[in-house]
């Protein structure tokens, strides 16, 4: 077994050095909160995309997505309509309502729309426990991995990914954010395509690992079914998967928060197309790196798995014992770079959340607001590091726990924008009560699995439709209510 020698040390410090020295350049430009929080609203489109991409994709497409072809196939490369699907949707709906509106945090729009701050900060609160869940397993699962390979303590890694990337953001705020996001996509990208190229010219060439993989079945990627039971189909993967992608895309601070830092909308649009095009382009490279591991291993058989090894411990087995010194230091570094990506974009937009929707300052607060967005910064990057680390002590599916909050959360929301959108005369009783109903629709589908309670309509829908389901139920709730309290108060004119 091949051990992580000193030159991939070198490798992985160099660019961890590398992160803090973006975030400690671009801090030299925050004056005010609008600079830390926005970029002044004139951060570079092509950059705003790629950071878009970077902190969507996360180290749980570079761990998971090969694991899931070697296991299975490409057909969740069908998540990709979905995605397209969002893209208009959003650059249609979304993002000129965002940009026109004079908001500077995605559920201000609340407030504005339904005059209630209780909605606002409701939607303000759902949005913060989601992201706090989000980030601790997406911390916890690559520290894992981390600590295998380097031979270090789990608790260490995710407190040492956590700390740079919270020193980073610290200092320089957005701007930190999206350009360490480029550089790390720079090289999460180009480490996928370093290891499909070793591989490739260990099996013959791209030619024949192509054959080797089709041979064995993992290059299909398209299944027509309407079954709506599985998630390995067209009207799963392909369209239910869609109103996940547009509840991210146009609801998430995240996202929100890059929009309003293009100088209009044109350049928020172009951004968010080319966070597809990149996201396309990542999931068809790292299915692709699945299949190639597939064919290294079981077709070709250039080297053999140990008994018992799991397909979730195939890619980070073979980093450590088929790669050369150095590139497994890039790769190691990749796998940080997607954690710290995934970490750094949370607790700045949640930073953002915390200054405006739980507090309502604004810019106008000048260095005092600064000031007190880097405590939140810090103060949710410790939150994060909290939850990765509980997230080590469950014993049940982090997966499965993952997609119910997911669902729970980021449906309803989606249906609170739609709401306030294109339905008028809603109270803020209304919309809470629809909200409410919203998620206790997929209680009875999913059951908790946290807690371990059962559902009552069990393994009818697979996981992309629980967004939808909440989403849907949500607005309806809402359409319903409205309608009886307006006939009740005909009535007693």
């Amino acid at each position: 077994m091949l051990m992580f020698t000193a030159l991939d040390w070198l490798v992985l410090f160099a660019y961890l050095l590398l992160s803090l020295a973006i975030g400690l350049w671009v801090s030299r430009g925050n004056k005010n909160l609008k600079e830390y929080m926005f970029g002044g609203g004139s951060m570079p489109w092509v950059a705003v995309g790629i950071s878009l991409i970077a902190t969507s994709v996360s180290a749980t497409t570079f761990l998971g997505a090969p694991a899931d072809v070697f296991g299975d196939d490409m057909t969740f490369l069908m998540f990709q309509i979905g995605a397209l699907i969002s893209i208009f949707v959003v650059g249609y709906v979304f993002i000129p309502r965002f940009r026109t509106s004079g908001i500077s945090s995605a559920y201000e729009l609340f407030e504005v729309r339904f005059g209630s701050k209780s909605v606002r900060r409701l939607a303000a609160v759902f949005y913060s426990l989601h992201l706090l869940l989000r980030t601790g397993i997406l911390l916890y699962g690559p520290s894992l991995v981390l600590a295998q390979i380097l031979h270090i303590d789990l608790k260490l890694a995710i407190i040492v990914s956590a700390a740079i990337a919270i020193f980073y953001t610290w200092f320089g705020g957005i701007k930190a954010v999206i350009w360490t996001d480029v550089m790390q996509f720079v090289v999460f990208f180009g480490g996928g395509v370093l290891v499909l190229l070793i591989i490739a010219n260990q099996v013959g060439g791209f030619g024949e690992m192509a054959t080797l993989a089709s041979e064995a079945g993992k290059t299909r990627w398209w299944n027509a079914s309407m079954d709506v039971s599985d998630a390995r189909t067209l009207i799963s993967a392909g369209f239910a998967y869609a109103i996940l992608e547009i509840a991210i895309r146009g609801c998430d601070q995240q996202f929100v928060q890059r929009y309003l830092s293009c100088k209009d909308v044109k350049a928020a649009n172009r951004s968010s197309i080319l966070s597809m095009v990149l996201g396309c382009a990542v999931s068809i490279l790292f299915y692709w790196v699945g299949a190639a591991l597939f064919v290294f291993y079981k077709k070709a058989q250039v080297a053999v798995l140990p008994e018992g090894l799991g397909q979730n411990d195939v890619f980070p087995y073979f980093i450590v014992n088929a790669l050369p010194s150095g590139v497994t230091g890039l790769i190691v570094a990749a796998i940080c770079a997607a954690a710290m990506s995934s970490l750094s974009g949370a607790i700045n937009s949640l930073s953002n959340t915390s200054e405006r929707d739980f507090l309502g300052w604004d810019e106008s607060a000048g260095m005092g607001g600064l000031k007190r967005a880097k405590i939140w910064t810090v103060i949710w990057g410790v939150l994060g590091v909290f939850f990765a680390l509980f997230a080590a002590t469950q014993q049940g599916s982090l997966l499965k726990n993952a997609l119910f909050f997911t669902g729970l959360f980021t449906g309803p929301l989606l249906g609170m924008f739609l709401l306030a959108f294109f339905v008028k005369g809603l109270k803020s009783w209304q919309v809470i009560a629809a909200v409410l109903c919203g998620m206790a629709s997929l209680v009875l589908i999913q059951g908790i699995p946290a807690f371990g309670v059962p559902a009552v309509f069990e393994k009818i829908f697979s996981w992309p439709w629980m967004p939808f389901i909440s989403m849907t139920t949500t607005i309806v709730v809402a359409l319903v209510v409205n309608f009886v309290a307006n006939l009740v108060c005909a009535k007693h004119k």
